[in-house]
């Protein structure tokens, strides 16, 4: 008979050790970590403190990403109120840059704005492309140049394409020495929150220039 066959049969009958109680305390199980053979009734235990061990780990995890989600919730609100403050253009294109690097900690930030500074006609298509940011391992195009003797060292970044309905009015780079900073497979939740926002404020100047 296959253990299979014998699995199979405990499942469909599981009324089986009702009459055969006194087997329960006789069989003998290895001991999941070796060393000595234990009762099936301890062998439960075991796997029971390790099912609650998993589930004790997986609720830590769950709150451990509760947190880094409600400090950046407040951080994204920050940032938001701080954008209310300024008055003029000028005062926003220095503003949002300081502003990531300070809230965030994000090491190299550029703000580019298609109405004063065109980009190439590569970067255009690039961002007009994108629906929602975009997080790469290298510089697209050419816009590691626009980071100074910095952009050598780069090694990883986030494309914010900014936008005044569906035009595309300009570009936020973030990046970072740390690979893992920015990554592909990333969320970009709060990176689009963050382009909304800087879009949002920017718009009402642009649109009076």
């Amino acid at each position: 008979m296959r253990a299979e066959d014998v699995a199979q049969y405990l499942q469909d009958n599981p009324q089986f050790f009702e009459g055969y109680t006194d087997l329960l305390t006789q069989i003998i199980l290895p001991h999941p970590h070796g060393g000595r053979t234990i009762s099936l009734g301890e062998r439960q235990m075991v796997a029971l403190r390790e099912k609650n061990k998993e589930l004790e780990k997986k609720l830590q995890e769950l709150i451990e990403f509760a947190r880094e989600n409600d400090a950046l919730q407040h951080k994204v609100h920050e940032l938001v109120v701080a954008l209310f403050a300024a008055r003029d253009l000028a005062t926003l294109q220095e503003m949002i840059p300081h502003l990531l690097r300070e809230i965030f900690a994000v090491p190299h930030t550029v703000l580019r704005l298609w109405q004063a500074n065109p980009p190439s006609a590569e970067v255009l298509a690039f961002a007009d492309a994108q629906a929602q940011p975009v997080c790469l391992h290298h510089a697209a195009h050419d816009t590691a140049s626009w980071f100074g003797e910095a952009g050598a060292q780069l090694h990883s970044f986030a494309y914010l394409p900014l936008h005044a309905g569906s035009e595309t009015i300009g570009l936020l780079v973030l990046a970072s020495e740390d690979k893992q900073r920015f990554y592909p497979e990333m969320g970009t939740v709060f990176l689009q929150r963050i382009a909304e926002a800087v879009s949002a404020a920017l718009h009402p100047y642009l649109a009076h220039e």
